[in-house]
């Protein structure tokens, strides 16, 4: 099992959404998983220039020379795909997004309107197709945050033959990196759910019905016992 995580936030190892990935993985090692956390902040990733170069000469064939190819030769061989991300104007993050245009690189101009049972013969034998999975933190604490961040990777499944086998989201996450003393005990328990997260999806490659659940409880962030500070 090897999961390979592309964290897009600009904060890198001191952000919140680095302290859900790390958790995770933390987790997925432990299930006996390689895992690698890949940290776009400390890459240099050029925009997409449109030119679609890569679509006339063949996969991977692009224009700029910068660490997208490095980045993707990570992906190579992976098992489950996570894509991370802060909540950025009620969106991915930019650094997130201009990865993500620069993935055109390994695709085609062809659009994808096919349901996927219709696509299953069209993709080519014996391939290894990743699953896919998204964590997401945002300091606001409302769920609703997070809407416009599930619509996109719903999207992005469909666009990469990819089966969408979790979403983790953690509203007011800011406390993450820097609970006070009242909620570091809330804190230290939802790290460790998102290692039983880990543990579940690199066992079974799913959420177990507990830990769904439970995560699903602690979507709306931790604003009750945050009301008692």
């Amino acid at each position: 099992m090897r999961i390979v995580a592309i964290n897009g936030s600009p904060k890198g190892k001191t952000s919140n959404t680095h302290a859900m990935v790390k958790a995770f993985l933390k987790g997925a090692q432990e299930a006996g998983a390689e895992t690698a956390n890949v940290l776009l902040a400390e890459k240099q990733i050029e925009h997409c220039k449109g030119c679609h170069v890569c679509w006339t000469k063949g996969p991977g064939q692009c224009v700029i020379s910068d660490d997208m190819l490095q980045v993707l030769s990570l992906l190579g061989g992976a098992d489950i795909i996570i894509f991370a991300s802060p909540v950025y104007f009620a969106n991915i993050s930019g650094m997130l997004k201009v990865f993500m245009d620069r993935m055109t690189m390994i695709g085609g101009p062809q659009p994808v309107e096919k349901p996927t049972k219709e696509r299953e013969n069209t993709d080519a034998p014996g391939v290894q197709v990743p699953k896919l999975m998204m964590l997401s933190s945002c300091g606001h604490p409302t769920a609703s945050e997070f809407d416009v961040t599930s619509l996109w990777i719903h999207r992005v499944a469909q666009k990469m033959h990819m089966e969408l086998i979790g979403e983790i989201y953690a509203a007011q996450g800011k406390f993450l990196t820097a609970p006070p003393e009242l909620l570091q005990p809330v804190i230290s328990d939802y790290l460790q759910l998102l290692e039983k997260a880990g543990k579940d999806i690199a066992t079974d490659k799913k959420l177990s019905v507990t830990t769904e659940k439970l995560l699903e409880q602690a979507k709306d962030g931790f604003d009750s016992a945050a009301r008692g500070i």
